[in-house]
Order: structure tokens, then C-alpha cells, then sequence
């Protein structure tokens, strides 16, 4: 299957929630209600148990958890370093600068299971889920103010939890029940399809930020994915979990980065109309990136 075919459900996906937001439903309050149901149900749920059943010792994962957070570090690091070219002011800097290292989860889950089955959406799930606290972390830190409640929103982040239970759940040895299991793939399988309309609503059109988008879209599309590559090749990860790190690298922005730019004051607009950009360019990079792993 080629690279193309792959990625074309996934971005079909994206593609139909903006139109649907547009023509059909276009009321805010129901999109509200989408984003927070796959926050709080279908993604913890889909994590949960790509986790708890995953087909790996979890210790396997730490080179790549902490090859992921090296790529994640070095996108913070460029992008702050070239600061003058992302915008005028430091908060404004500051909010727009998550988009060079922040990841979208749900277009993650959904490229990996997609290119690599069962299997590729575990490693993406812990992949993603260990590093979630880092990116907010990243994030909270470098902003000029501090969000009220801050930490409780780390530490109280459903991703963050649901990926400690599945962790802690498979170390122990842990079977899910049968029936419990099938309650829990048949939100999984709503959590990707549902997760990618959502993102597909939130989608901003402009043609404002050129000069900071295509920083921000080269960073996070272009240079962390090939800083993941080579980070891989020298680490010497299996090709599986190297393949899941490039991808991993080479996902679009996250829209919880208009969240935390809103409540902390900083420029929300701008940051909204980055994530566009990251996630309607990302259907090219993602695809080029599927492309040169396949034929690798």
C-alpha cells in the first residue's frame, strides 16, 4: 500500500469534519461537546487499551520515549533561538513557539494504526503519552503568565492518566476481560474517526502569519522529523519503533495549543491559524515522510 492511500482516510476524515462544520453543523456548542467527549472518553479509552494489551515489554520503549523528548527539545530549542522571526512580542513568541514541538495525538493514533496495525498504535500510544506532561511542561514554562490551576491541568490531563493506568495495568501482568475489552475497542474505534472531525471543524483559514508559519510548518514538519531520523539511525532502533519516532516527529501541531495560548493570555488567534496550517500542509510531509519509510 502506497504512501498516499494510506494517509488518504485519515486526512478524508479531517477534510469532512471542516465541511461539516461549515454546511451542516455549524453550531460551536456541539463541537465544544465532540472535542470534550473524545478528551475525556474515546481517546483515554483507545489508550488505555493499546497499551494494556501491548505485544512489547514496556522497558523496550524508554529509547524511544527518550528519543521523542530529544526531537520535542530540539524543535523548543530552534524555534525560541529564531524567535525574532516568529513574532514581535515575548508572549506572542512564546504561545506561537507550541507549534514547533507540540504534537497532534489524534492524527498520531490514526496514521499509526493505519500504517502499522495493532501493534504501531501501542508504540505511538506510549510514545504520545509519555511525552503529553513534557509538551505541556514546555509549554506552561516558556508562557509570561501562568494558567490558574496550571499544574492541576498536568497533572489532571485524561491522556496523561489514561496512559499511567495502561502502563501500570500491563506491568502487572494484567488480562482486560473479554467484555470489558469490547466496550473498550468499540470507543477506540470511535476515538480515531471522531477525534480526526474534530480536528477537521477546528481548522482556521488565513492567509496571516506567513513569515512565522513557515518557520513554525519547516520546524515541525520538515526538520524535527529528519533530526528524528537521525537521532534513530544512530541509536540503532528497531525499525518499527524508528519508524513510529519519524512519524511521531512529523506530526501536525495540537490544537490544546490555542487552549493554553487562550487562558494564559497570549495570542489565541495566531495560534489557531498555525495549527491550521501545520495540519493542512501535514498531509503532504506525512505522506513524503510514510513514502521514504516504506522505501527504506
Amino acid at each position: 500500500m502506497d504512501a498516499l492511500t494510506l494517509i488518504f482516510p485519515d486526512f478524508a476524515c479531517i477534510a469532512l469534519g471542516a465541511l461539516l462544520k461549515r454546511v451542516l453543523l455549524t453550531d460551536d456548542r456541539f463541537w465544544v461537546g465532540v472535542e470534550r467527549l473524545v478528551y475525556f472518553v474515546l481517546f483515554p479509552a483507545l489508550l488505555f487499551r493499546s497499551l494494556a494489551n501491548a505485544p512489547f515489554a514496556l522497558h523496550d520503549a524508554l529509547a524511544l520515549i527518550a528519543s521523542g523528548a530529544a526531537v520535542m527539545g530540539a524543535g523548543f530549542v530552534l524555534v525560541f533561538a529564531l524567535g525574532r522571526w516568529v513574532g514581535d512580542e515575548p508572549l506572542a513568541v512564546a504561545s506561537r513557539a507550541q507549534c514547533a514541538y507540540r504534537f497532534n495525538t489524534y492524527i498520531g493514533m490514526a496514521v499509526a494504526q493505519q500504517a502499522y496495525g495493532a501493534t504501531g498504535l501501542a508504540w505511538m500510544g506510549v510514545l504520545c503519552g509519555a511525552l503529553v506532561p513534557l509538551a505541556n511542561v514546555l509549554a506552561v514554562g516558556s508562557m509570561a503568565r501562568r494558567a490558574p490551576g496550571g499544574l492541576r491541568h498536568l497533572v489532571a490531563n485524561p491522556l496523561v492518566l489514561a496512559t499511567l493506568a495502561g502502563l501500570l495495568f500491563h506491568a502487572a501482568g494484567g488480562v482486560v476481560p473479554q467484555p470489558v475489552d469490547a466496550l473498550l475497542a468499540r470507543l477506540a474505534a470511535a476515538a480515531v474517526a471522531i477525534g480526526l472531525l474534530a480536528v477537521g471543524a477546528a481548522l482556521t483559514p488565513s492567509r496571516d502569519l506567513m513569515r512565522s508559519g513557515g518557520l513554525v510548518a519547516a520546524i515541525k514538519l520538515v526538520v524535527s522529523p529528519a533530526l528524528a531520523w537521525l537521532l534513530g539511525r544512530w541509536l540503532g532502533l528497531p525499525p518499527l519503533p524508528f519508524a513510529i519516532l519519524v512519524l511521531f516527529a512529523a506530526l501536525p501541531s495540537a490544537s490544546s495549543a490555542y487552549i493554553l495560548a487562550s487562558r494564559m493570555g497570549g495570542d489565541g488567534p495566531g495560534v489557531a491559524r498555525l495549527i491550521s496550517l501545520t495540519t493542512v500542509v501535514s498531509a503532504v510531509t506525512l505522506t513524503f515522510w510514510l513514502g521514504v519509510l516504506a522505501s527504506n
